[in-house]
């Protein structure tokens, strides 16, 4: 008996050890991934952004406009290092984002960091809204589509395609033109308060909720069919409950794994939607950035994006792994990663 207890406590001991180690490699490749993904923004926005015409040094001294003389250029030039060999320039800028440090912003004349945290705190709200909005409509159009018969499936296919088509630019215009300057219900530009809110959170809502109805339609029909369904409506729960329970928790699962995709989307759709809304944030940040050629902030503001989506990414994979026990006992097993 006691060597039966030992073997089993044996056993358990190396289940925890490989479990242990299952997660420290989880761990050590989503950080190394994270250093790569970050090292290839940085690298790609560092030398993508100096082929756009023009002359960073005329940013620092206030723009075109400014017609700053050659002297003055020159010694911009100095100050910032701009006159040192571009992979000189590369790699100091490395090495300052490696120990968080962006830098000063051109035109601004402040830390960079000062100038993302202004913006960071509008950009996640209305993308963190939108996400929600987008769920809240996809899962509106799978359930009415399931339920309604055929015609509003055909109706919710027909809303999901258009929606998913339109472009954010063309949807906010029509939302403006419709709820701001025909009915004067919501205001055209981004105001604080909820009413503020409405429109910019639809104008990125929309499309990602037909993009994802689509996909939640199909996966909702497959459940309905699924032996898990059938065996909850010979136990006699009611057709409502097994779609609510059981074939929408399974509908919601690629639709989970889609969200850190679908979050980096919202947050490259700000860049517009701010700019059509006049709303304060991130994305009026980078474009205003890009046409003057603000370099430190251009970097700043894309790097923090980038942190920002990995930590929803990795966050969206535990969500997945959470609501999919399959996930939970490939892992447990040895299985996955």
């Amino acid at each position: 008996m006691t060597s039966l207890a030992s073997a089993a406590a044996a056993e358990q001991g190396v289940r925890r050890r490989r479990s242990a180690g299952r997660a420290a490699r989880w761990i050590v490749t989503r950080v190394a991934g994270a250093v790569f993904v970050l090292w290839a923004v940085a690298t790609l926005i560092f030398f993508g952004i100096r082929l756009i015409p023009g002359d960073p040094a005329e940013a620092i001294l206030g723009g075109p406009g400014s017609r700053a003389t050659p002297e003055a250029l020159a010694q911009a030039r100095a100050e910032f290092g701009l006159d040192q060999p571009l992979l000189t320039q590369y790699l100091h800028e490395l090495g300052r984002l490696a120990t968080g440090d962006f830098g000063t912003s051109y035109s601004l004349k402040v830390p960079v960091a000062h100038v993302i945290l202004d913006g960071l705190g509008s950009t996640l709200l209305l993308t963190v809204l939108s996400l929600a909005v987008a769920w809240l409509l996809a899962i509106g159009l799978a359930l009415w589509a399931t339920r309604g018969g055929r015609i509003a499936a055909t109706v919710s296919t027909v809303l999901e395609i258009v929606a998913a088509a339109v472009p954010n630019f063309w949807l906010g215009t029509i939302l403006i033109l419709v709820f701001s300057v025909g009915f004067g219900w919501l205001p055209a530009i981004s105001t604080p308060g909820i009413p503020g809110l409405v429109l910019p959170v639809l104008t990125l809502a929309i499309p990602l909720a037909g993009f994802l109805g689509q996909l939640m339609r199909e996966s909702v029909l497959n459940a309905l069919d699924a032996p898990f369904t059938v065996s909850a409506r010979a136990r006699g729960e009611s057709e409502t409950g097994v779609r609510l329970i059981h074939a929408l928790r399974h509908a919601a699962l690629p639709a989970i794994s889609l969200s850190g995709w679908a979050f980096g989307s919202l947050i490259s759709g700000a860049v517009v939607v701010e700019t059509v809304f006049a709303r304060p944030g991130l994305g009026r940040t980078l474009l205003n950035a890009v046409l003057i050629r603000d370099i430190p902030v251009v970097i700043g503001v894309v790097m923090v994006v980038a942190l920002v989506y990995i930590v929803v990414t990795i966050a969206t994979d535990l969500a997945d792994r959470l609501a999919d026990p399959r996930l939970r006992a490939q892992s447990s097993s040895g299985g996955g990663s």
